[in-house]
């Protein structure tokens, strides 16, 4: 699609939309089998990008959910010099279809946000389909959320200021996360932040269609990705799959919503936004007309990629300071 006429994405995410999509497997086409997909990206050269600098880092293993094993988490924590005083505690779950990614892949996306919104970061390796299929990503998420708030003390300090986060994927399960302590009794979270969550199973919109192809990340590889997470008896209308089909969204957590023109998943995210502003959520947006999914974990390269990490980490470092957000009537947009 390089150099067609009309091509919405901007000039600076299509030359790195070109190079990802030779050099990343042809997810659901070619490669069908997990492991293998696993295998070839894990054999991709790395990135010749620092990993910002943060004050620590520790790999923990916390306890699962009931009946399953200890998940492990990566706890990012910011400078004590650049980050005084109560902060802001973030679990993070990341992007990947719930079946690829991982600690490693969102190293750099997760510290540069404990740089940029002084919080600690809590970032978790749930468990991956199709090995462990739906809800045990779910479950695990959830676990990690009250594992955080039962040392919050110990992480952040501030017990007002639990924030759960992700992107893609994980977006997804940060909402779900939310929807499970509402109707599970807690914890109390400040604020989701869903960078272009996937919030319905059905694939069934304008921009899955529009964006099918020529955008990195394409239908067939998100078809693939709820078929490894779902296999074939699972339900994808439950709202713990698809939290846009939960009947009722009031009393949620406030959110920030991240979504991005090029993404087949841009739609249901902004139907969500949109979902949970009439449940009387509020609601923060940021949408990237030019930019394609993934976007959000090239801060280094992109300047509306940097600029929406700056976005979401405002919003977490505004849960402990007590300061709006400068988006918070849903502005932002471009």
């Amino acid at each position: 699609m390089t150099g067609e006429a009309g091509d919405r994405l901007a000039p600076d995410a299509r030359q790195l939309v070109d190079l990802m999509t030779s050099a990343f497997p042809d997810l659901g086409g070619a490669v069908t089998d997990a492991v293998e997909a696993r295998r070839m990206i894990d054999a991709l050269p790395k990135p010749p990008v620092a990993p910002p600098q943060v004050g620590s880092v520790e790999e923990r293993t916390i306890p699962g959910p009931d009946g399953a094993p200890g998940i492990p988490v990566r706890i990012y924590r910011p400078d004590p010099q650049a980050a005084t005083g109560p902060r802001p505690t973030v679990v993070f779950c990341h992007g990947g279809g719930w079946v690829i990614g991982g600690l490693d892949s969102h190293d750099i996306t997760v510290r540069g946000l404990c740089r940029a919104s002084g919080a600690v970061l809590v970032s978790v390796d749930y468990r991956l389909a199709p090995e462990a299929r739906f809800p045990a990503a779910v479950e695990d998420a959830y676990a990690a959320l009250l594992w955080a708030a039962g040392h919050v003390g110990e992480l952040g300090g501030d017990p007002r200021a639990l924030v759960v986060a992700g992107d893609s994927a994980g977006g997804t399960l940060s909402a779900v996360a939310a929807l499970m302590a509402k109707e599970r009794g807690g914890p109390a979270i400040a604020l989701q932040a869903l960078v272009y969550p996937a919030a319905d199973a059905g694939q069934d919109t304008d921009s899955y269609r529009k964006n099918a192809t020529g955008y990195f990340l394409g239908a067939a590889a998100l078809r693939w990705f709820w078929e490894q997470y779902l296999g074939p008896e699972g339900d994808g209308a439950h709202p713990y799959a698809s939290p846009l089909r939960a009947g009722d969204l009031a009393g949620l957590p406030p959110a920030y919503i991240v979504t991005a023109g090029c993404d087949p998943l841009c739609d249901e995210g902004q139907a969500y936004a949109e979902r949970l502003r009439r449940a009387g959520v509020t609601v923060a947006e940021r949408h990237c007309p030019g930019m394609f999914h993934g976007f959000f974990g090239f801060s280094e390269i992109l300047d509306d990629a940097r600029d929406a990490l700056t976005g979401v980490a405002e919003a977490i470092a505004s849960t402990a300071k007590g300061r709006k957000n400068r988006c918070d009537q849903g502005g932002c947009a471009g």
